[in-house]
């Protein structure tokens, strides 16, 4: 099975998935994950109406939107202080900021871009230390902090699950839906809506989607040949 095929194939079991859960497939982006592609071959994966792609590292991002600058571009991956100013001009959204620091130099690379640079705050709703994210505690400080630059807009959450257990990915899904509902509930006044939740990857998108995920991430079911 191609690369087109299996993305068709992944879009199609996205949309059942949003029937199946009482939803508009329209409110789901699936972001295809290519970072373990050839830059070239991303191409088949546009050619069967792929529209938003994500990358995990800069050369990657800066090479692949370089190719292919019509596609949405979602960054996904850790993100390094030096590096920003290459993400940024880039980037549609980068879902991977937790970090205070990182804030003056997303806004300023973005000033500098000539865009107001949309971002969501990564949250570890598991408590996992391999994970990065901010605790969900300090979320409201985070978002808090965001809304002082002018060139960034923050547009929801993201958060990865632990693998291997479906229910407890659940769990974390329903907890950083609740976070969101609950910091928009109180975010400052003149910010944007927290409408995304960018939570789900091959192993577990299906869940996410049942607790109101909005950005699917998903790589390996459409660009690894163990799912041809």
């Amino acid at each position: 099975m191609s690369i087109a095929e299996q993305y068709e194939r992944v879009s199609a079991e996205v949309a059942a998935a949003c029937h199946e859960a009482g939803r508009d497939p329209h409110e789901v982006t699936l972001a295809a994950v290519s970072k373990t592609v050839e830059i070239a071959a991303i191409a088949q994966a546009i050619q069967a109406g792929a529209h938003d792609l994500a990358e995990n590292r800069p050369d990657r991002i800066m090479a692949a939107h370089t190719a292919y600058p019509r596609v949405r571009w979602h960054f996904i991956g850790n993100i390094q202080s030096r590096r920003i100013g290459d993400i940024v001009p880039c980037a549609s959204l980068m879902h991977s900021v937790f970090e205070e620091h990182h804030l003056p130099r997303i806004d300023a690379a973005a000033q500098a871009a000539g865009k107001v640079q949309d971002i969501l705050l990564e949250v570890n709703v598991s408590g996992e230390e391999s994970k990065g994210g901010v605790a969900p505690e300090r979320a409201p400080e985070l978002l808090a902090a965001a809304a002082a630059y002018p060139h960034i807009r923050v547009c929801g959450l993201m958060t990865m699950a632990p693998q291997g257990d479906l229910r407890i990915a659940e769990e974390c899904f329903s907890d950083l839906r609740r976070l969101r509902d609950s910091l928009s509930n109180a975010r400052p006044r003149g910010t944007a809506p927290l409408s995304e939740l960018s939570m789900g990857m091959s192993e577990d998108w299906r869940c996410a989607i049942r607790q109101g995920a909005t950005i699917v991430r998903i790589g390996r079911a459409i660009f690894s040949e163990e799912f041809a």
